[in-house]
């Protein structure tokens, strides 16, 4: 069983961000499964986590720019949301490429803050983008 299970309670029914949420689960799960292994390969670690910081700023443009071509009232603060994780995913990648490990507390942080982040943040602008005919 996957670290995060992909599942119909992450989708939001807008199907570019849906693909995208779900390559950030798998690069989550595939970063659990690097650090499962008897002895974790430091440069598949490093390529995930690249992978997960690129793709991360580029999905969050993908939504901001939906919310300010629709004029979404909450784009500042997801935007701000966006930008601490984006803060956060950095130090982990620069204190990886400095040495650190990455152990269980950074697989947690990810699970946590992209649940939290896909099921109430997310799901917050559903309606909105919706109206505005965004499937």
């Amino acid at each position: 069983m996957a670290f995060m299970p992909w599942s119909s309670a992450l989708e939001l029914g807008i199907a570019s961000i849906d693909t995208q949420h779900h390559w950030l689960v798998d690069a989550t799960n595939r970063l659990h499964d690097e650090l499962s292994q008897p002895e974790p390969d430091r440069a598949v670690i490093g390529k995930i986590l690249e992978g997960l910081v690129e793709y991360t700023v580029n999905h969050f443009v993908l939504e901001e720019s939906l919310f300010q071509q629709y004029g979404y009232e909450e784009n500042a603060a997801h935007k701000a949301e966006h930008d601490g994780f984006t803060a956060k995913v950095m130090q982990l990648l620069l204190q990886f490429e400095q040495g650190a490990n990455v152990g269980v507390d950074t697989l947690e942080l990810l699970k946590t803050w992209l649940q939290h982040h896909i099921m109430i943040v997310d799901r917050a602008y559903v309606p909105f983008l919706k109206s505005h005919g965004v499937a």
